[in-house]
C-alpha cells in the first residue's frame, strides 16, 4: 500500500482505491471537513500528478468527467482550498508523493483505464442526511425531498411564500456558482412546474449566496441531489433487440480485441442497456472464442 500522510491529510492507495481523508489542520477548507473521506475508485481516475514548489508541493487527482457528481456540479469552480482532490506537500515529503504518483499510475496502466467521460456516476456523493445554512436560506435533503427554508436576510417577496419543499422526482436540474466579485452566487434547483427566469435573490427555488465562508457547503447539497437524479452522460435505453451484437474478432478472433470487447460488454451492462441475461449470453459467446 501506498501512503502519504500531511497535515493537509493523508491519501493512501490499496491498488484499487485512492481513500482520501482531510487533516485537522486548521488551514483544511470546511468544505473537505465537512465531506469526510473520500474513496476513489481506480476506473474514476483519469490521471495524478505530483507539482513541486519552493515551499511545498501539491498532489493532485484528476478525475473522468461524469464520475464525481461534486465535481460535475461544481463544474471547475471550486477554489483550490475547497478542492478534495488537492494535497499539499511538504518538501521533506517529496520522495513520497512521487512514489504514491508512480504507484497509482502503473495501476491504471496495468488495468488499462481510460481517460475519457463515464456515463454513471462512480463516487456516492456526500452523505445524506445534508443540511446546510448559508446565504439567505437552509437547504435540507434527505434522499428524497429538498426542503428550503429562508432567514431574516431573504428578500420578502420570496420568503412571503414560506419554506419549500420539492420531490426528487420534480427538479429537473440542480446548479450551483460561486460569488465572484460584485456579482452573488447561488445555488438553484430547476423544477420542471415551475420554470422561472427570476434572479435567484426572488427566486423561491434557489439560494442566494454572497461569498461568506459556508458557501461552498452548499455545493455538498447540489451534488448530493445530482447523485440521486439521472446521469447527464447517460446512454437514452434501447430496446434489447438494438443492443450492440457480439460479432466476430477480425483478424481471427484477435485475443486483444476480444477481451476489448469483453469491457464493452461491461460497460453496456453497467450502462443498464444490456440485462444481466443478455450480459451473460455476450459474454459467455465471446469466452468461448479467448
Amino acid at each position: 500500500m501506498a501512503e502519504i500522510i500531511q497535515k493537509d491529510g493523508t491519501w493512501a492507495f490499496d491498488g484499487d482505491t485512492v481513500r482520501i481523508v482531510p487533516g485537522n489542520d486548521k488551514s483544511v477548507s470546511l468544505l473537505r471537513k465537512t465531506l469526510g473521506e473520500v474513496a476513489v475508485p481506480l476506473g474514476a481516475l483519469a490521471g495524478i500528478s505530483f507539482e513541486p514548489g519552493k515551499k511545498s508541493g501539491r498532489l493532485r487527482l484528476r478525475l473522468r468527467n461524469g464520475a464525481d457528481p461534486l465535481l460535475q456540479i461544481t463544474g471547475g469552480k471550486l477554489e483550490d482550498g475547497s478542492d478534495p482532490y488537492r494535497l499539499t506537500v511538504e518538501n521533506d515529503r517529496t520522495g513520497v508523493a512521487e512514489y504514491f504518483v508512480d504507484e497509482v499510475r502503473n495501476a491504471l496502466l496495468l488495468e488499462q483505464v481510460g481517460t475519457g467521460p463515464v456515463d454513471s456516476y462512480l463516487l456516492p456523493g456526500p452523505a445524506l442526511p445534508i443540511t446546510v445554512g448559508a446565504g439567505d436560506g437552509t437547504a435540507t435533503f434527505d434522499g428524497e425531498r429538498i426542503r428550503l427554508e429562508w432567514n431574516w436576510k431573504t428578500e420578502e417577496s420570496k420568503s412571503s411564500g414560506g419554506a419549500r419543499t420539492l420531490a426528487l422526482e420534480e427538479v429537473e436540474s440542480v446548479e450551483w456558482l460561486p460569488s465572484a466579485g460584485l456579482e452573488n452566487g447561488y445555488l438553484r434547483f430547476a423544477v420542471s412546474k415551475a420554470p422561472t427566469k427570476a434572479p435567484p435573490k426572488y427566486d423561491p427555488h434557489a439560494v442566494e449566496l454572497w461569498g461568506f465562508r459556508k458557501d461552498p457547503l452548499m455545493a455538498l447539497v447540489g451534488a448530493a441531489v445530482a447523485a440521486r437524479m439521472p446521469h447527464p452522460y447517460a446512454p437514452a435505453r434501447i430496446a434489447p433487440a438494438e443492443a450492440a451484437p457480439v460479432v466476430a474478432a477480425p483478424g481471427g478472433d484477435d485475443h486483444d480485441v476480444l477481451l476489448r470487447r469483453l469491457r464493452e460488454l461491461g460497460e453496456l451492462h453497467q450502462a443498464g442497456i444490456l440485462t444481466d441475461e443478455e450480459f451473460t449470453t455476450a459474454k459467455q459467446a465471446v469466452l468461448k472464442r479467448l
